[in-house]
């Protein structure tokens, strides 16, 4: 076995790179071709989620492979290898194994113990399947990957050191009230229907969201979602909406949660505010604002047409939300975390500590200084314990609450700083559960963990030696034949029943010499530095190397010695 994974996670490298290297399925499908084609690589599959980008092969040759993936996973995300390879870890052989059956149950999830992963690794190999490119140490890895999984989840408590990403993020948007009494009576938006957004519906209908609309530029699979959420028994409201449609929804939900596949933003800061805008007007019958209008500056000074969108240079749209922020007591919404921006001590904002002074009359100067005033309060209350930002915030202040799962993004980063809305992304989640507690079933996992690790690699070792120990069986019954064929023209008045009877004397004779050795070598090659039995069995009988290499052939393609993939996912 010359197993060989390289990859990047939430745990060696920063979102924003993690955003920019993500893999469409297409990228996926020619990724795998490129990695065959690749002269290390003999079988490969990928993993990739919102948190992990991870490329695994069968290699002959390590630093050979490992440049080769690491080359093709840079030439196929988008990002400069230059600029990937400090974040990039490397795995071979047992450590291979052993990373990922620790994926597989969830220890090296941002949420440990989630076990959507596990649906994730049954997508990869089907990835690997299709396309032909996952060969019998892929099949085998990975669908001992999904059973480890499996034993952990049912074996120990380890559900209980985490959840999954979807409740996790309601926990956090939720803040410090009990996520069934905050989602009591909401109206939500799904935004997607692939796995992750038919999970967080399904967990919106089972917490007590009461009303459900999906959008998905698939139409149909959109309705099938709004059926199945109907059909739950929950009582949940259900119903499909087109794509177009999402603006207006969003005057209409309280919480939205999107994860799809898109390349660029769903929802832009200016959806965001308009929603939010519309949702709270005075007016009975007001008119949906795209951008909200500012006193023009007083005075030549600043160059301004009192007609025009700009300001000094800054955008009608960006000195809005600075305006609302500051009407709104300069609270800002960072990251699922809302905070509090306390003015610095010495020069502080012309605009006034407040947030309440008039812009009409301000020069652009003072405008700009505000700006540089509020980016450094945020960047000070950012440099506080996630802990206690966290406890100024109340679910209650939340307009709109918003949840991002996808990678890249789907929701521009920018609406945390519009007053009453409350955005959790991947990036606020993976700060938030650095402070979530381990259970002590973790313990128990690793251990799990450890020694089907073991166990895969005695296998492993084992099905090295097993095509030269037919290849030798296959000898001796050659052998075996002959012989009879022989005494068949030697002694030709032998009768039927007499010469069966030779024959399986002359076979007994063979398997009885035979066994103890095949049982023993296989044994030996089971333990680590086994590999060398299988070179001195193949010396010591004078196999044919062809021989053996067309029996291991025609092993790995028998339909019968795969595994049904789904039986252990």
């Amino acid at each position: 076995m010359s197993l060989l994974v390289v990859g990047l996670s939430h745990r060696s490298a920063p979102v924003s790179v993690l955003e920019r290297a993500s893999l469409s399925a297409d990228t996926k499908v020619k990724l795998l071709h490129d990695t065959l084609a690749a002269e290390p690589a003999t079988e490969a599959t990928v993993l990739a989620t919102c948190n992990r980008i991870e490329l695994y092969a069968d290699v002959d040759k390590f630093h050979a492979g490992v440049a080769e993936l690491s080359t093709l996973l840079a030439q196929h995300s988008g990002v400069a290898l230059e600029e990937l390879t400090p974040y990039l870890y490397v795995h071979y052989e047992d450590r291979a194994v052993h990373h990922l059956f620790s994926v597989a149950c969830g220890l090296d999830s941002m949420v440990v113990g989630e076990g959507q992963i596990l649906g994730q690794i049954k997508d990869a190999l089907a990835l690997g399947q299709e396309q032909h490119s996952a060969g019998r140490l892929i099949n085998d890895l990975f669908q001992q990957a999904l059973r480890v999984g499996k034993r952990a989840h049912s074996e120990t408590g380890i559900d209980r050191a985490g959840q999954s990403l979807v409740t996790f993020g309601l926990e956090q948007l939720a803040v410090r009230t009990p996520v069934a009494e905050w989602a009591s009576g909401k109206r939500a938006l799904v935004i997607g229907a692939g796995s992750m957004s038919s999970l967080a519906a399904a967990t919106l209908a089972r917490v007590g969201i009461a009303e459900i609309a999906v959008a998905n530029r698939t139409a149909e699979r959109a309705e099938r979602l709004a059926e199945i959420l109907v059909a739950s028994g929950t009582g949940v409201r259900a119903s499909a909406i087109p794509m177009a449609e999402v603006a207006d929804e969003l005057t209409r939900v309280d919480v939205v949660v999107s994860c799809t596949g898109a390349t660029g933003l769903v929802l832009t800061a200016d959806d965001v505010l308009a929603a939010v805008s519309w949702g709270s007007a005075p007016d009975p019958a007001p008119q949906k604002p795209t951008r909200l209008d500012v006193a023009p500056v007083a005075g030549s000074a600043a160059g301004l047409d009192s007609a025009g969108p700009d300001v000094a240079g800054l955008d009608a749209d960006v000195l809005a939300r600075l305006v609302a922020a500051a009407e709104a007591g300069a609270r800002l919404a960072d990251a699922g975390a809302v905070r509090t921006i306390a003015a610095p001590e010495a020069d502080g904002c012309p605009v006034g500590p407040d947030g309440r002074s008039a812009l009409t009359g301000v020069d652009a100067s003072s405008l700009e200084l505000h700006g540089t005033w509020a980016d450094q309060g945020e960047a000070a209350a950012q440099r506080q314990p996630r802990r206690s930002a966290r406890t100024q915030a109340h679910a209650t202040d939340v307009r709109l609450a918003l949840l991002d799962l996808a990678m890249p993004r789907d929701i521009d980063a920018a609406v945390h700083r519009i007053p009453g809305v409350r955005l959790v992304d991947i990036e606020s989640l993976a700060e938030a559960s650095a402070d979530a507690p381990m259970a002590a079933d973790v313990d128990a996992v690793r251990g799990i963990v450890a020694q089907e690790v073991a166990a895969f690699g005695a296998a492993q070792r084992a099905a090295h030696i097993t095509p030269t120990v037919v290849a030798l069986r296959a000898m001796a019954a050659e052998v075996v034949a002959m012989e009879v064929a022989r005494l068949d023209g030697r002694l030709p008045d032998l009768d039927e029943r007499q010469r069966a009877e030779v024959t399986q004397t002359v076979r007994r004779v063979v398997d009885k010499l035979l066994h103890a050795p095949t049982v023993r070598v296989k044994q030996l090659a089971s333990e680590p530095g086994g590999a060398g039995y299988a070179d001195a069995l193949r010396e010591l009988f004078d196999l044919d190397p062809q021989t053996v290499a067309s029996v291991s052939r025609a092993d790995a393609a028998d339909p019968k010695n795969d595994d049904d993939p789904g039986r252990a996912s």
